[in-house]
């Protein structure tokens, strides 16, 4: 492994971080997929499938921890490719719901949202605390943002939907969610491609050379 490799080690408190984001991402995706089945949401559907790629994500960045610098970008890369086929499959499903119709349930997407943007908030919290971040851990940020203004979103459709009835208020936020998601996924991808040059400036700078 060079020395640049280890500009961002592996510390007990970014292993203790990540494993606390994995399981809350983990219990609020259950409560988003339940919820959204008994609301009929695709607003809180899709942020249960958001959350549940942020666990996964959060286990290839533990992984991440102890490896090279190369790893790391390749799972920050897996990460936004990801968030950007979970994009693909939110809005297909907001197009379902629109052709065949949807009765979402208003007070239960409120309640939902509000109880994980609190969640969400003590996760950005958490990792934004900690030092000498690696794109791997950046990208955990990036995904802890972008989830807690989408419980903002479902909170405001919510109470659209209970004022006018409608389902394109649920629709809506379900593919704003999506954008965000997209968004963020081609953040990581630049953020990936900026390390290698990083990398590759630092050792150049050393006088080394670099593969890739």
């Amino acid at each position: 492994m060079s020395g640049d490799d280890n500009i961002n080690p592996d510390t007990p408190e970014k292993r203790k971080t990540l494993w606390i984001v994995l399981w809350l991402n983990v219990a609020i995706a259950i409560g988003f997929f339940a919820v959204g089945y008994f609301a009929d949401s695709n607003a809180l559907l899709a942020n249960g499938l958001d959350n549940s790629s942020d666990a996964f994500v959060y286990v290839l960045s533990l992984l991440a921890l102890t490896r090279s610098r190369k790893w790391k970008r390749g799972a920050a890369r897996f990460s936004g490719i990801m968030l950007m086929v979970f994009a693909a499959g939110v809005v297909a499903d907001a197009i379902r719901r629109f052709l065949e119709g949807s009765d979402p349930g208003g007070i239960m997407m409120m309640a939902m949202a509000a109880v994980a943007a609190v969640v969400n908030l003590i996760c950005l919290r958490l990792l934004q605390k900690l030092n000498g971040k690696g794109v791997n851990l950046r990208a955990a940020t990036t995904f802890s943002f972008n989830d807690f203004i989408s419980n903002g979103g479902i909170i405001v459709a919510g109470i659209v939907v209970m004022l006018t009835g409608a389902n394109w208020p649920d629709l809506l936020v379900g593919i704003a969610v999506a954008g965000i998601a997209l968004y963020g996924g081609v953040d990581i991808l630049r953020d990936a491609h900026r390390d290698v040059h990083d990398q590759k400036n630092t050792r150049h700078q050393t006088g080394d050379g670099i593969s890739g």
